[in-house]
């Protein structure tokens, strides 16, 4: 009784909304109230007078704008603000107030090749660069105008039923056919530098992007590590001894194997005595490994039908296999022509790239097979006179004796292993050389290099591992 009583006397207080209601009733409107619409017998009987049914939403947006077009009913745009465009450049005041901390910063910022770009997309992209954002842009941006933006005037119907059909039309896209519309690209991890240090130091929230070095080495990278389809040769000669041709065969065979998936190798075809195995794995190593040559691997050819069964013959550096050369004065300079292709042909069985250490000279007699099956050259020189003359000669003989696309596509590689004195013009000696071949890269004088001992990579200058770096992509490069 008392909820009844509390119910009545709320309902008295309201008489207004009571007569709305019983307003609505007796109207029967189904507009008014938003119920849905009751069918009568008539409009079962007669389909003319039956609400119509869209199979689309196409065709529901359709009759509508021609119900719009009909009335002349304007649909209702919602009104965004214009983005603020922030100036072009801080004023000069406020340039010059920072502390001489700043421009520290700053001067860091350039000696890295700070990419603006790059720092703009992580500015959009990081949280709590957008959580202060409007602290700096309030004070950097102008307020937006009191006075809307005029609203352009809405498209033309037939324009809008052409849209919605192209969009209905054209295929969905899916994880599996474009999975680059779903996932943002992310950025290279920085390495070293200044770059590397925000990076590690905000725990990968601050990410500026690579240096323009290290994209140069991701690059070099890249074109080394490219996949060959068949097995290719490199030979490395030159005119004259101890000018780094041996070195540079071990420096960059070490090269090919860091960054190549598949394992390189290197074939000692010195007539004299070459000394590839001992620049690899250093004297002790190999006097202590079972002394397998060249000569060895001829004698028994015919029964090697496998990788295992080569591997006998071989030594190995890391992931470089080598082929050590004859030792024995009386029988080094017995190899031929003949029985360096047959070399050749068993170790493209197994090696994509091979690397062919040629010795002194050009017309000692495995000279022609190694020039026959070789797909470009290595041409050693140096920053003496000498040693520059010789490698023009060396490509001069090349061109006149039938192999003038090899001298043409060779790279020559001057290495400074003497640190010739100052009086010696290396910008002369290198515009000498690069006019008659295809690409020239100087190796800087290094310790590692130029003792004649062992060669590792880890011991080497980052100019001269850069430079191997080059030479190997050179070589590539002209497989591909």
């Amino acid at each position: 009784m008392d909820n009844n009583t509390a119910n009545a006397a709320a309902e008295a207080k309201q008489p207004e909304l009571r007569r709305r209601r019983d307003r609505r009733r007796g109207e029967d409107s189904d507009a008014r109230t938003g119920t849905m619409p009751i069918t009568t017998s008539d409009a079962v009987d007669n389909p003319a007078a039956r609400p119509l049914r869209r199979n689309s939403w196409a065709e529901a947006a359709e009759a509508a704008d021609e119900r719009n077009a009909a009335t002349g009913a304007v649909p209702v745009i919602r009104q965004v603000p214009a983005t603020p465009v922030p100036p072009a450049a801080p004023p000069a005041s406020a340039a010059q107030g920072f502390g001489p901390a700043t421009n520290l910063a700053e001067q860091a910022f350039d000696e890295q090749a700070f990419d603006e770009e790059a720092f703009e997309d992580f500015e959009a992209e990081s949280p709590a660069f957008e959580a202060a954002a409007p602290l700096c842009r309030r004070s950097a941006v102008p307020a937006a105008p009191e006075s809307a933006p005029a609203v352009p005037a809405p498209p033309a119907r037939a324009t809008r039923s052409a849209s919605r059909a192209a969009a209905l039309t054209s295929p969905a896209p899916d994880f599996i056919s474009s999975p680059g519309l779903f996932v943002r690209e992310q950025k290279p991890r920085p390495v070293g530098g200044l770059r590397g240090a925000l990076y590690s130091l905000t725990g990968g929230g601050l990410n500026l992007g690579p240096s323009a070095r290290q994209r140069e080495e991701d690059e070099l990278a890249r074109r080394i590590s490219r996949q060959l389809q068949g097995s290719y040769n490199t030979a490395v000669l030159s005119l004259k001894g101890g000018i780094g041709k041996t070195s540079t065969t071990v420096g960059v065979g070490l090269t090919l194997a860091e960054f190549r998936g598949d394992p390189p190798c290197a074939i000692d075809a010195n007539p004299d005595s070459g000394d590839l195995v001992e620049r690899a794995l250093g004297e002790g190593i190999y006097q202590q490994q079972t002394p397998r040559t060249i000569t060895d691997l001829l004698k028994n050819i015919e029964s090697i039908d496998s990788l295992t069964a080569l591997a006998r013959y071989m030594h190995h550096a890391g992931r470089l296999h080598l082929i050590a050369g004859e030792q024995d004065p009386e029988v080094s300079d017995s190899l031929t022509a003949e029985e360096y292709l047959r070399i050749r042909k068993l170790i493209s069985a197994y090696y994509s790239v091979a690397l062919t250490d040629c010795g002194t000279g050009v017309t000692h007699n495995a000279m022609s097979g190694i020039l026959q099956s070789a797909d470009n050259l290595i041409i050693a020189a140096g920053y003496a006179v000498s040693g520059a003359k010789r490698a023009r000669s060396t490509l001069h003989w090349l061109a006149g004796h039938g192999y003038e696309e090899l001298a043409r596509n060779a790279i020559v590689v001057i290495t400074d292993k003497d640190e010739v004195s100052s009086r010696v013009d290396k910008d002369a000696i290198e515009d000498h050389l690069s006019g008659i071949c295809r690409q020239l890269i100087a190796v800087p004088h290094d310790r590692g290099v130029a003792d004649g001992d062992l060669v590792t990579l880890d011991v080497l200058r980052p100019e001269t591992r850069r430079a191997y770096r080059e030479i190997a992509a050179a070589i590539v490069d002209g497989y591909v």
